[in-house]
């Protein structure tokens, strides 16, 4: 049943969805991948279903922060604002582990955490990752007690089947406050939890850590996708660059 006109009807309804290439192209290569390992076992001839629609990788618009960024996050006083504080020791939690996406972090068990480990599998792509538990993660931990239930952080709260609506729930929240916590800390930029993931890349490249290592630490599974990560922080180093030249016309 699959053809060229059906994925495309696929692609156009992601598209529809919001979806961004990058993440439309996600699903249909893992869609591509499988269709494939079908042609090979005999279960369809192969009616090259995929020769239209986007299957690549385009490189992304700069999300990061500087080192000084996050401090100035790190050190905002939120005490009295109680949706906002949690909203920026998320922020920081992700940060600190790496950029750890936020799915990953409310799914997180209490069992991940053992002898000064904490080791997960990425949601994404199933990879089992283990990180160095550190003061910084255990101090944000210990301000948000999760008793109830078997997760680590309180982004689920109640174990009742509607965990995903939790998760989806707070993720939303977390973003829109994420902002404001943005404009407190004088920060000219739309804040996501995103730009816990690619500051830690940027600020990791900055202090000439090599491509592999950030590679590792980010869970990709190519060190052809942390470049891709790494591009838009080369263009903005040449435009910094052409700035200097230009200077003196």
């Amino acid at each position: 049943m699959m053809d060229g006109m059906l994925m495309e009807l696929y692609e156009a309804w992601m598209r529809k969805c919001g979806l961004t290439r990058n993440s439309t192209s996600f699903y249909m290569r893992i869609l591509r991948t499988n269709y494939k390992l079908a042609v090979e076992k005999g279960l369809t001839p192969d009616r090259h279903p995929f020769r239209n629609v986007y299957c690549g990788i385009d490189k992304t618009v700069k999300r990061s922060l500087s080192f000084g960024e996050i401090k100035k996050i790190s050190a905002l006083d939120l005490s009295r604002k109680p949706s906002m504080d949690f909203a920026r020791d998320m922020f920081m939690f992700s940060f600190c582990t790496r950029g750890m996406s936020f799915i990953d972090m409310a799914y997180l068990k209490k069992a991940d955490l053992n002898n000064g480990c904490l080791a997960y599998r990425r949601k994404k792509t199933g990879q089992l990752m283990m990180i160095e538990w550190t003061k910084q993660m255990q101090d944000i931990i210990d301000k948000y007690k999760s008793d109830g239930t078997s997760y680590l952080l309180p982004i689920i709260t109640s174990e009742d089947g509607s965990e995903r609506r939790q998760y989806q729930n707070q993720m939303r929240k977390i973003n829109r406050l994420l902002k404001d916590i943005a404009n407190r800390a004088g920060l000219p930029l739309s804040l996501s939890m995103y730009y816990a993931r690619h500051s830690w890349a940027t600020i990791a490249r900055g202090r000439d850590v090599p491509l592999a290592v950030i590679s590792e630490g980010l869970g990709h599974d190519s060190e052809t996708t942390t470049q891709i990560y790494l591009d838009s922080i080369k263009s903005s180093e040449v435009d910094k660059v052409n700035r200097m030249i230009l200077e003196g016309l």
